[in-house]
């Protein structure tokens, strides 16, 4: 997938850079200042123009939805990976969406002092995912049990665009709509300054003030000096709680994972023992599990959906109960790049993608409620081998390239 690319400058010298749509961690080539960008919604991005300069410029948003759609069919799980754009104005006049463009051309954040009308986004974006769905689930059989949206990215994207006799595309001065009828005006649609600051938090650990550490698209930071692990909050850093298993091995890399203990309703999934009847596993239930607590485990980082299916499921059915040190390993990290709101998301697919025999189980799924009530991020050890990172106890394996080509998901 093409990356999406912002130029910003420095909020401390105003130096230029460019960044990636996926990038979190900014460190200023020039100053050498480290912050964190946080936003509190969506962020907001404009296209370019190369509009005449006597042109009044109307910018038309569009939402931009990029992550992975799993439906939960008859004949087992469906899944995509969908990157789509959308209307977030009802109009006859302007494009269906941006197309490729957000992927072509360099983008900017919006700011205050941005020129020109900005429409104000009247559809909600939950209308325009259900517009996604339906969108996307012409093509499955029917019923579809179930739907999760996972690892999404969720932004919106102003285009650029002037009136004439004619309505113009502001980047290649081009008509983009027939005729418009006599006293179109696009400022008779509700317009607004968005507001499209980003908050630069500076990346200095709250506990200790030792800089935290992390990869440019990591979604947590970690402090090696008081070994603590954080996670970005509106007022700065909140302090996530965590653990590693140790391993024994060499050549190891920890890749981050969510336990999460969740209240299920419409089905008995309180026990190891529980999960070895609904998965239908092949052992013969003992006592000591009825009192051993389930737990779901899901990815803290971001896999093709196929990959993102099996390890889930496989992590799941294992059902890890090694004693964790509360500490951070003293060697290679992945950095976590699904966050937990997103781990929570997938908690149904997963319990469908481990219920046996899935054609007689599969309609419960829908009358399933999953309530979080705790999580806890695990750094598991994994193997590494020359094209491979393994764990044998677990049955988990992943191609080193399924982390490199989920980048950009």
């Amino acid at each position: 997938m093409p990356e999406i690319l912002i130029e910003h400058q420095c909020p401390q010298c105003g130096a230029p850079a460019i960044l990636k749509e996926t990038d979190r961690l900014f460190a200023c080539e020039f100053c050498r200042v480290k912050s964190y960008l946080f936003q509190n919604d969506v962020f907001r991005y404009m296209l370019p123009n190369a509009a005449p300069k006597n042109k009044d410029l109307v910018f038309f948003p569009y939402w931009r939805f990029k992550g992975l759609l799993f439906s939960c069919v008859e004949n087992g799980i469906k899944h995509r990976f969908i990157d789509i754009s959308h209307p977030a104005v009802e109009s006859d006049y302007f494009p269906i969406s941006v197309g490729l463009r957000s992927q072509a051309l360099k983008l900017n954040f919006v700011a205050p002092e941005s020129r020109g009308y900005f429409l104000k986004p009247a559809r909600p974006f939950k209308n325009v995912m259900d517009i996604f769905k339906r969108r996307f689930s012409t093509s499955l059989p029917k019923p579809i049990y179930h739907q999760s949206h996972i690892g999404e990215t969720l932004s919106l994207i102003y285009s650029p665009f002037y009136a004439e006799d004619k309505l113009f595309d502001a980047i290649l001065n081009q008509p983009v709509s027939p005729v418009l009828p006599d006293g179109f005006d696009a400022t008779d649609l509700q317009g607004e300054r968005p507001d499209g600051r980003i908050n630069f938090i500076p990346t200095l650990c709250p506990a200790c003030g030792w800089d935290l550490e992390g990869r440019r698209d990591a979604l947590v930071l970690n402090c090696k000096n008081c070994n603590s692990v954080w996670r970005p909050a509106a007022n700065g850093f909140k302090k996530l709680k965590f653990g590693f298993m140790p391993a024994k091995e060499k050549n190891i890399m920890y890749l981050p994972f969510w336990r999460i203990k969740a209240d299920v309703t419409g089905i008995t999934l309180n026990s190891y023992a529980d999960l070895v009847r609904i998965a239908n596993i092949p052992k013969a239930v003992q006592k000591k599990w009825e009192d051993m607590e389930f737990r779901f485990w899901a990815m803290a980082f971001k896999v093709r959906p196929r990959v993102f299916l099996r390890l889930a499921r496989n992590i799941t059915l294992a059902q890890p109960q090694e004693k964790l040190v509360r500490e951070l390993p003293d060697t290679a990290i992945h950095p976590v790049t699904l966050p937990i709101e997103e781990a929570i998301e997938s908690l149904t697919v997963n319990l469908a993608g481990f219920m046996k025999p899935q054609k007689d189980l599969f309609p419960i799924p829908r009358d399933i409620a999953i309530t979080p009530k705790s999580y806890l991020l695990v750094y598991i050890p994994f193997i590494e081998q020359h094209h491979e990172l393994i764990h044998p106890e677990y049955c988990l394996a992943l191609n080193k390239n399924q982390l490199e080509l989920a980048s950009n998901l």
